[in-house]
């Protein structure tokens, strides 16, 4: 399909108008960055991994009744979404305990979570994500209690189905956070799905797959992305 105009520019996304109504195209970059921006790099191949899963998981997900942003694949980094007004927060759903949560509670990494948690974190990088209460999101209006409760079921339901079809896979769903939006017709998950927004370690051996070896000077990030996508996807769809 090809691009309209560029709508909107990530670290690593970038967001195009299309000529069908109420649809975009959401592509891939193959940077990588951390610390709001602060460390930055390209991973070769990078957004081409992105894609590819981010696609899988969302048809997964639709595919259990989860109403997500994804209509299609449209190139080998480019998915063709519908248009949202995307809420400005994160949803982090932990299933054990792993970096943020392990300062701040002084528990050591790898602990499992008797229940996942929800956390809710404002995306804004000058004031660095901070984490806010229900409280916090009534006083500010940054989203109706009905949505924030629409929201975190659907966070909750899509984790469930996540980690069990990762573990299914030999991976550990340690963590993960998602984003959504809302149009006319109602709330969708949004934005990706991927090793950028989940934490998924090996279930036998413990080794992290995802942006944690870069956050970590650890090397070997496209190797890990690419393990990810050998896992969900099968090793002869690598190139």
């Amino acid at each position: 399909m090809e691009k309209g105009e560029k709508l909107y520019e990530g670290r690593t996304k970038i967001i195009y108008s299309t000529a069908e109504a109420g649809r975009c195209l959401l592509f891939f970059k193959d940077d990588i960055s951390t610390r709001a921006g602060k460390k930055h790099a390209t991973i070769r191949n990078k957004g081409i991994y992105n894609a590819k899963i981010s696609a899988t998981l969302f048809a997964l997900l639709a595919a259990a009744g989860i109403p997500t942003h994804f209509v299609a694949t449209a190139g080998e980094r480019e998915l063709l979404v519908k248009k949202l007004k995307v809420f400005p927060l994160e949803f982090v759903v932990r299933n054990v305990v792993a970096g943020s949560l392990a300062r701040r509670l002084g528990i050591k990494e790898g602990f499992q979570l008797i229940e996942p948690v929800v956390e809710y974190y404002y995306k804004r990088d000058g004031l660095g994500k901070p984490l806010l209460s229900e409280s916090h999101l009534r006083v500010l209006g940054i989203v109706e209690e009905d949505q924030l409760q629409t929201c975190t079921i659907l966070a909750r339901q899509a984790n469930l189905i996540l980690r069990n079809y990762f573990a299914r896979r030999g991976l550990l769903l340690v963590d993960t956070f998602f984003e959504f939006g809302m149009d006319g017709s109602g709330i969708f998950l949004c934005d990706e799905i991927s090793p950028d927004t989940c934490r998924l370690w090996d279930s036998r051996t413990g080794e992290r797959l995802d942006k944690d070896r870069f956050r970590r000077d650890l090397g070997g990030v496209e190797e890990a992305y690419r393990e990810v996508v050998a896992r969900l996807l099968g090793r002869d769809t690598l190139f």
